[in-house]
């Protein structure tokens, strides 16, 4: 009986320990085991940016995602802008643990679907036809799946059991085909500039085989592929573009139908894994009198501990134990369980680190200065870096030569762009397609780690200058500006305050629309895409000559070129963008005056025509309006009313404002939704703020009819982020929610100072610190070069050597669905986690400054 029973256990243990190994449909619909998630189409390719590497099947190995992109497609290795299928059907089997995909593409009615469903250690993929591949699809259509190259590097790969190393660097052989032969991309755009014949490039494999075995040194990244009926083949697709990813592919055959591939995916799982605690906290440090919170997040199988420590690093090197507390648990977030560890009371200043078991954070400082300085970066190099139209040096480098010298043109009328720009049936310009329009090669910033001019985002930046020089003062002088020569020094004063000088910069370029345009345009961008994804030097993306038709392309008499590289200008209008501006230049005209009156005066001039112009256009409203325009117009004029006012002294946008502000108050502090006054907040010039940078222009009863608003606004936040453990708003969206936490801090800032009895200065401070290193997936400071550990890659400019520009503010986390918060640092080219924007930088630049101002008051 004995040897029976212990026969049954050991029987009982090892189904056991094999159901555990298997993945197994979860209540969230993706496939799960310990140390491994595979995901089927939780996301989905969008229409705008095509293919963003976070879409179709999934994989999330021992906490890290490394395979994206698992769908029928066109290309050895897809590039952003090639077609990608739309998801026609998506259905879970529960019974048969099975999810499925039905993908199409349309313009070749062309369908497939995808099964995915457990076997063994691994899942089975398998595609199915319903009728045969279209002739002009034949060795074109193929199963892809893509595998992130920072997690493979330095690791290697056995192809039928020959080994190679993954290549650090792109050196595989490519080939050139006839243009004839290539798959359209974007709306007729091609990745492939006009100076060849009529070509394109395709990557040959790296290797080809029945079976693929990635990294079978590295436990948490091995993973064998085996293909059932056609042919493994690994590709390098950073041949074609620097955010490629290694692609493992099988073409599909022809001429048959039913299921026609299968290959069997096993990824490799570390028995009882668990992800290792994330300890998160400010890079900065704090200050003495400040609350101190920890937020650590933990795998959902680990057990928190219910104590740490701080300990202080001592001018001998000794380390010395501070503080020992409870470490209380919080609750699940997402994937994963949290806990929260309070050392307020620790204040003396020093160096110090955190200990929660065995695992030791890096230190960071406590101390009263410790916000000081920390938007220098921003303001000394990030901006300067993106500044159009100069010459930018630092030290011995070069940033970028004086670029878009030849702006610009008018866009054509009915052509859809890339990157969301759309010109409609008219120009709304005195301009013909393609008309040169003068005096417009001044002025700007790049907007993010492309090099367009987008308008809305010149204004957020002007308006959150403008604040900070009126509320604050800031005189710091690091950088050397000379609009009539194009040149920037950084790190080279000029006895001008910066601030006023970037703010001049952004207002040249403004003015120089409503001058020579007529209004404010969507924005100034590229016309090919050829161009658009350009990386390096700005000043190479054109040939700094305007456009002369007369001449063959890369023709050129000295003075102008036949080569249609300038930049094009969208100049449909709208009554929005045009109350936007005309409050951004009327601030502007503030801040100018006694420093560029000639620019002050014009800027307040642009302002009230265009005030004028956007109150008439909305009384007869365009049959053509883009409708999000027409939609964002409703009550815009808010704010250019106030800040028209507030320049001028005329009672009568008082009264206007007046009129307004309390029925948009009325919608914003409505409910507790998306369009609460809790996301109202968002937008730096958007919901209270307004109101709030009314009170000293305002009477006492203004003052204390807008306290009750107040109450409701501080209901709604206090509601909103009980959800999560960092009481912060948090964005669960495709673009990262760096710069929602940042506004919903100002947006406490002006609430405190007007109302400290209502909010206190800690809830400025959490939006600071979760921004700086207290937030989800890791404890890096998403602003480059700020705090002990920060960003080491980001989307800007400088993207593809894999560094930052020190300053810039990263989007953050995106939350590829359902559950997973990300921020990559191996892998830059996810612009939703790591691209770095104007506006963000500004508002990032006001809030340190606002935390200095609060600092004050406790000293």
């Amino acid at each position: 009986m004995l040897k029976q029973l212990t026969l049954f256990l050991a029987l009982f243990i090892a189904s056991y320990s094999l159901y555990a190994q298997q993945l197994r449909l979860n209540e969230l619909d993706y496939f799960e085991k310990t140390g491994v998630n595979v995901l089927v189409y939780s996301n989905q390719y969008n229409g705008m940016f095509n293919d963003e590497k976070t879409a179709g099947i999934e994989m999330i190995h021992h906490g890290v995602r490394t395979v994206t992109g698992g769908a029928v497609r066109l290309q050895n290795t897809p590039e952003q802008w090639d077609l990608i299928p739309k998801v026609v059907s998506r259905n879970v089997d529960k019974a048969t643990q099975t999810i499925s995909v039905e993908l199409g593409y349309k313009d070749y009615n062309f369908n497939s679907k995808i099964s995915v469903t457990p076997k063994g250690n691994g899942v089975e993929i398998s595609v199915f036809l319903d009728k045969p591949i279209p002739q002009e699809l034949v060795g074109k259509a193929g199963f892809n799946l893509e595998f992130l190259p920072s997690a493979y590097f330095e690791k290697t790969y056995l192809v039928d059991g020959n080994p190679a190393i993954f290549p650090k660097y792109p050196a595989s052989s490519t080939q050139i085909e006839p243009i004839s032969n290539k798959i359209p991309q974007f709306n007729g755009h091609t990745t492939f500039d006009d100076r060849g014949k009529g070509e394109f490039i395709v990557p040959y494999p790296l290797a080809t085989g029945k079976a693929i075995v990635l990294a079978p040194e590295d436990p948490e990244r091995f993973v064998t592929i085996k293909s059932l009926d056609a042919d493994l083949m690994l590709f390098d697709g950073r041949n074609l573009t620097q955010n490629g990813w290694f692609v493992v592919r099988s073409l599909l055959p022809a001429n048959k139908t039913g299921k026609v591939l299968t290959w069997y995916l096993e990824p490799n799982a570390i028995t009882n894994w668990k992800r290792e605690p994330m300890i998160g906290f400010s890079q900065v440090g704090y200050t003495p009198s400040q609350d101190k919170v920890a937020v650590i997040e933990l795998d959902k199988n680990d057990t928190p501990l219910t104590k740490a420590s701080v300990f202080q690093i001592n001018a001998e090197g000794k380390f010395i134990e501070k503080f020992k507390g409870d470490v209380k648990v919080w609750g699940k977030y997402l994937r994963y369980n949290y806990a929260r560890f309070d050392f307020s009371s620790v204040k003396e200043s020093g160096v110090y680190y955190i200990q929660y078991g065995n695992q030791k954070t890096n230190t960071f400082v406590i101390g009263p200065n410790v916000y000081d300085k920390i938007w220098y970066p921003t303001m000394d190099v990030w901006f300067p870096v993106q500044m159009d139209h100069m010459e930018v040096n630092e030290a011995y480098r070069i940033w970028h030569g004086a670029p878009y010298k030849d702006d610009c043109l008018q866009a054509p009328v009915n052509h859809q762009h890339f990157d969301g720009y759309v010109q409609g049936p008219t120009t709304d310009t005195k301009y013909k397609s393609l008309e040169r329009i003068p005096n417009m090669a001044v002025g700007g910033w790049f907007d993010a780690g492309d090099f367009d001019i987008q308008t809305g985002s010149h204004n957020s930046v002007i308006s959150s200058f403008v604040d900070t020089w009126e509320n604050f003062k800031v005189d710091r002088d690091e950088t050397y500006i000379d609009q009539k020569t194009r040149y920037v020094d950084i790190h080279r004063p000029d006895g001008k305050p910066d601030l006023l000088q970037q703010i001049e910069h952004g207002t040249l370029n403004l003015v120089a629309q409503c001058e020579n345009i007529g209004h404010p345009v969507r924005g100034i961008i590229v016309p090919n895409l050829h161009q658009y994804h350009h990386l390096g030097d700005a000043i190479n993306e054109t040939d700094n000559l305007p456009y002369n038709p007369n001449l063959k392309p890369y023709e050129s008499d000295g003075l102008s070129s036949g080569t249609m590289d300038d930049r094009w200008a969208f100049t449909n209008r709208s009554s929005f963008l045009d109350y936007q501006t005309a409050a951004s230049l009327a601030e502007a005209s503030r801040a100018l005056r006694g420093y560029n009156n000639d620019l002050a005066d014009r800027s307040l001039v642009c302002a009230r025509r265009l005030f004028e112009e956007a109150d008439e256009a909305t009384k007869h409203p365009k049959e053509n309006e883009d409708p999000f325009m027409k939609m964002m117009g409703k009550g815009a004029d808010v704010n250019t009313v106030l800040q028209l006012y507030i320049t001028t002294k005329d009672k009568k946008y008082a009264d206007r404002f007046l009129d307004q502000i309390w029925p948009a108050l009325d919608r914003m502090t409505g409910g507790t939704g998306r369009n609460s006054g809790f996301f109202a907040a968002f937008g730096g010039r958007s919901g209270f703020n307004q109101a709030l940078t009314a009170i000293p222009y305002m009477d006492a009863a203004y003052k204390a009819k807008l306290k009750g608003y107040v109450l409701k606004y501080k209901e709604i936040i206090d509601n909103s982020v009980k959800g999560n453990p960092y009481g912060v708003p948090i964005i669960t969206s495709g673009w990262g929610g760096s710069s929602q936490a940042i506004n919903w801090s100002i947006t406490n800032y002006f609430v405190h100072k007007a109302f400290p009895e209502i909010i206190d200065a800690e809830y400025v401070y959490k939006g600071l610190n979760y921004v700086l290193g207290c937030h989800p997936y890791s404890n890096l400071s998403f602003v480059s070069s700020v705090g002990t550990r920060s960003k080491k890659m980001a989307y800007g400019n400088n993207r593809a050597d894999f560094t930052v520009i020190a300053g810039g503010v990263v989007p953050g986390l995106i939350l590829l669905n359902p559950d997973f918060l990300e921020n990559k640092d191996d892998w830059p080219f996810f612009w939703g986690e790591n691209e770095c924007i104007i506006d963000g930088g500004a508002w990032y630049v006001f809030l340190a400054n606002a935390v200095e101002d609060l600092v004050k008051e406790t000293k």
